[in-house]
């Protein structure tokens, strides 16, 4: 009886020990997988590019980019038979340009969302009081521009509805998209976006015009535009962009010269 007892206390003892191995197993983190509550999903940290053609045909997105992207409801291109554009701006801080882009954008009736980060909200409240006031989406590029894979689902959370608060609280307006900053998201980035109501939004269209001090020249930068124009493109240009805000009247016009039309997100199809 005395042996069997302490073959019980034995068990019992290594029961508890192999429990708390496996808690402290599951809660683990790496760079690929993050166990959540819920599920296991990959972290595997993907950072958004495209292989442009300059025929007016739809970019190559990457394969398995897209399919984790549009299987958690994300969104980067349009359909391939509507002669549509979203034009979007991504608004880390004001450069100084954004009075003349929204100036002519109202010019072209032309509406478009900007993704803004606290930063240019905490510096610029008028602009994007300016930017709702006059139709355009204000979505979300969270607070700090943290890459999200690198965040854990409390942080992530913080960064975007932090933000959110602020502008519901400000304006009485409801973002519901949002820019990863960086272009870099995982499975589990987008599962957290998704649970916040909100739909992450990438681009088939960008290129190198966010340095200020080394703009692109104005001719080239309309000529890389125009040629790759194409039916569903998310257009990203950046509102620091001295050269963007310099061409964007004659990309407007050329674009729809060419039998496009320019849609809001709120419109994508």
């Amino acid at each position: 009886m005395k042996i069997n007892k302490k073959i019980e206390i034995a068990g019992f003892f290594l029961l508890i020990i192999l429990v708390f191995s496996i808690s402290t197993i599951s809660t683990n983190k790496n760079e690929d997988t993050i166990m959540t509550a819920s599920t296991n999903l990959s972290n595997k940290k993907i950072g958004w590019g495209i292989k442009r053609n300059d025929n007016h045909k739809q970019p190559d997105l990457g394969n398995e980019n897209r399919k984790v992207l549009e299987e958690n409801k994300g969104i980067a291109i349009g359909n391939d038979t509507d002669k549509y554009i979203y034009l979007t701006f991504d608004e880390g801080y004001e450069a100084g340009y954004t009075p003349q882009l929204l100036s002519t954008l109202k010019e072209n009736n032309v509406k478009a969302t900007f993704f803004i980060t606290a930063h240019f909200l905490n510096t610029q409240p008028d602009l994007v009081k300016q930017m709702i006031q006059e139709g355009h989406i204000v979505g979300n590029h969270t607070v700090n521009h943290k890459s999200m894979p690198s965040l854990t689902d409390e942080q992530i959370t913080s960064e975007i509805m932090n933000l959110h608060k602020v502008i519901y609280d400000k304006f009485q307006y409801e973002m519901k998209y949002l820019r990863p900053p960086m272009g870099e998201f995982s499975e589990r980035t987008l599962n957290v976006i998704n649970s916040l109501a909100y739909k992450a939004v990438m681009w088939s269209f960008a290129y190198e015009d966010w340095k200020e001090d080394n703009q692109p020249d104005p001719v080239q930068a309309k000529q890389k535009i125009l040629n790759n124009v194409h039916n569903g493109e998310i257009m990203l240009l950046h509102g620091n962009s001295k050269t963007n805000t310099d061409i964007l009247g004659d990309i407007i016009k050329e674009i729809r010269n060419m039998g496009y039309e320019f849609k809001s997100l709120d419109e994508f199809k």
